[in-house]
């Protein structure tokens, strides 16, 4: 079968290995589908602080279950399926209290363990997460973002009724900003980007801001009048997004920092102190968050199809960063077909 490696940041080779075999509890999946993730860039351009070369990619996914191995119950082939890439310890204080998902031993696949970009993959079949008939294959492959969201969303406790900001655009912060109009809260989403803005409002998020032309302030006062927003959402991963985010939001709110930061931001912690805000951060996933992730996508409460930017054949990876390189602000979702 065919895999593909990043040996070093920007080339990716392709190699013939055997197909893989599943042994006891695991599961072989032949993969169809895979996103390509903002994390998944931060490799492409050596920017990933905790991953090494050569790696396996490939984190987000779904496809038809092959062969099961011994003492695998409730799972057969031709079933569609996605999976949870972290590999966790079991035995560390935080595996042991239940959140496995900021293990100390933590693994993710396609970053610190090899990920899907290979024809056929094996892993554990507790880590297997069945589709329903209805989900095309994309959608199976949205499932681990959704999740993210549904996460991240879950950090800042119960939504309904509560006025949010989600500051950031792009797959995550539409995803999270549906999850959150989902479980009940009116949303407010900004970017600088009208494009992304554009797919927000396919996606019925109807409350938009670009942070180019109207300040967090003000999108607040036009959104939510005196009473302005009590939870935000920061999933850019820019310090000026997280400065507006605790300069604005009421006294007493909750800053959930979803977004990966490349630089340290400078930001004025004495309004955290002052205005005794909740700065939270949000890692991951646990398994509970697929599983409400794929219930939401069901009932057509998230939807993934206007995030759909792109496909490329498995013989063309490459080809699919450089178009996420060329495109910038103006994709969303690229996929590669295997």
């Amino acid at each position: 079968m065919k895999q593909a490696v990043m040996i070093r940041p920007g080339e990716i080779e392709f190699r013939d290995i055997p197909v893989p075999r599943p042994g006891k509890g695991q599961v072989l999946i032949r993969v169809r589908r895979i996103g390509v993730c903002g994390s998944d860039v931060h490799v492409l351009h050596g920017k990933h602080p905790f991953t090494s070369y050569p790696v396996v990619q490939g984190h987000e996914f779904s496809g038809l279950i092959e062969d099961v191995g011994r003492d695998v119950a409730r799972l057969r082939p031709g079933m569609a399926v996605t999976a949870i890439p972290q590999e966790v310890c079991g035995v560390c204080p935080l595996c042991r209290r239940g959140d496995y998902h900021i293990c100390d031993g933590l693994k993710v696949r396609g970053f610190q363990a090899p990920g899907c970009a290979q024809e056929w993959f094996v892993t554990e079949a507790d880590k297997i997460v069945p589709l329903p008939a209805s989900f095309t294959l994309e959608q199976g492959a949205f499932v681990e973002p959704v999740a993210v969201g549904v996460h991240a969303a879950g950090r800042a406790g119960r939504l309904g009724g509560r006025r949010v900001a989600v500051l950031g655009a792009g797959p995550i912060g539409n995803l999270l900003g549906q999850v959150a109009r989902a479980g009940g809260a009116k949303v407010l989403i900004t970017d600088v980007s009208d494009f992304r803005l554009g797919v927000a409002v396919r996606c019925g998020l109807r409350s938009v801001s670009n942070a180019n032309v109207e300040s967090l302030a003000e999108a607040s006062v036009r959104v939510f009048g005196k009473a302005g927003f009590d939870v935000a959402f920061e999933c850019a991963g820019v310090e000026a997004t997280l400065g507006a985010a605790i300069e604005t939001i009421r006294k007493g709110g909750t800053i959930v920092v979803v977004g990966v930061f490349g630089q340290h931001p400078r930001v004025n912690i004495g309004f955290v102190q002052d205005r005794e805000l909740s700065l939270v951060g949000t890692l991951m996933y646990q398994r509970r968050d697929f599983i409400r992730a794929v219930r939401l996508m069901k009932e057509s409460r998230v939807v993934t199809e206007p995030l759909d930017s792109r496909h490329f054949a498995f013989a063309d990876y490459s080809e699919a960063y450089a178009f996420i390189d060329a495109q910038a602000d103006k994709s969303m979702k690229v996929f590669v077909d295997v």
